[in-house]
């Protein structure tokens, strides 16, 4: 595990569409001080800049994409693939400069953004990281599944999806979470949806930017109807590991512990971390020694988690 902070070396630029908006939008990562955390620093169309924090306390309930902000003032959408890469890459700190509203979808999944963070690198900061370390149980149920927080000395994720549509069924993915294993067997996972959908969302100004390009689709005889296919067998439920890793990021430190779900999705990995950053009990931070001696503590964070991340359970 990371003892020290670190950030990337060099500038990353990305340019390319909401998939939600349809608009292109430019963004680019750049390195940060140490302590400084996730931070995005959004331009609106007359010049003027905010920053804002991607931590719990800023994520605003909405039913269709994991957004940064406030919905009547600047916000980011559709966030959690680029935070799923910067979780998964191990990096603490970086500007994320963006023109937008909304994190260009790119082709579905986090690939691109870690690619490019390989190429420009990373920098070790001499501030050390703190890390959530999980102390017991938490968890959460609604009518459809269930998530939970569980003590482990690692960062695991154990999801567990089942669909009534035969393209998907029942699928399970289980791993330690490193940047090896997430740039293998995650961060190509695309996000997935239904023809069926398609007409009711555009209605509504929704996945405009979306297409076979940046989506598995499964059509209306319930099969994939990508041309290339799928990346994984299995890549429903590997993209639906990404987008929890993505959200649970926003805890703002690394999770020392093993987070499971059911039928989970955006809503229930912010209730899970909602639940978990209100119990003081349940978890502690600590930062890992740089010798073999003692971990050293701190007091829990102060609860900082407002409403839950509402994101759609498909697109």
């Amino acid at each position: 595990m990371i003892i020290y902070q670190q950030t990337i070396k060099a500038r990353a630029d990305f340019t390319g569409v909401g998939v939600h908006t349809g608009k292109p939008i430019s963004l680019s990562l750049v390195p940060a001080e140490m302590d400084s955390g996730i931070r995005f620093r959004v331009t609106s169309a007359c010049g003027e800049a905010r920053t804002i924090a991607a931590v719990s306390s800023n994520v605003p309930a909405t039913d269709l994409a994991t957004i940064v902000g406030s919905l009547d003032g600047a916000h980011v959408s559709t966030v959690e693939h680029l935070m799923a890469a910067l979780y998964a890459m191990n990096i603490d700190n970086v500007v994320i400069e963006i023109d937008g509203s909304e994190v260009p979808i790119m082709d579905g999944c986090s690939e691109r953004f870690v690619e490019a963070i390989e190429r420009v690198g990373l920098e070790q900061q001499s501030a050390k990281r703190s890390y959530i370390r999980v102390l017991k149980p938490v968890r959460v149920e609604t009518a459809a599944g269930w998530a939970e927080f569980v003590p482990h000395y690692g960062t695991r994720f154990e999801v567990e999806i089942d669909f009534a549509s035969q393209a998907i069924g029942r699928q399970v993915f289980a791993g330690e979470l490193t940047p090896a294993l997430f740039k293998s067997e995650l961060s190509r996972a695309r996000t997935f949806g239904f023809m069926k959908d398609v007409e009711r969302l555009w209605a509504s100004g929704h996945a405009l930017g979306s297409s076979l390009e940046n989506s598995v689709v499964i059509g209306d005889d319930d099969r994939v109807i990508n041309p290339d296919g799928l990346r994984y067998a299995d890549e429903f439920v590997r993209h639906k590991t990404l987008d929890a890793i993505g959200d649970q990021s926003l805890a703002g430190s690394r999770i020392l512990g093993c987070y499971r779900s059911y039928k989970g999705g955006h809503k229930l990995n912010a209730l899970a971390l909602q639940a978990l950053l209100r119990d003081s009990t349940a978890y502690d931070m600590i930062e890992l020694p740089a010798r073999r001696r003692d971990i050293v503590r701190h007091s829990p964070l102060i609860a900082a988690v407002a409403a839950p991340a509402y994101g759609p359970q498909t697109l």
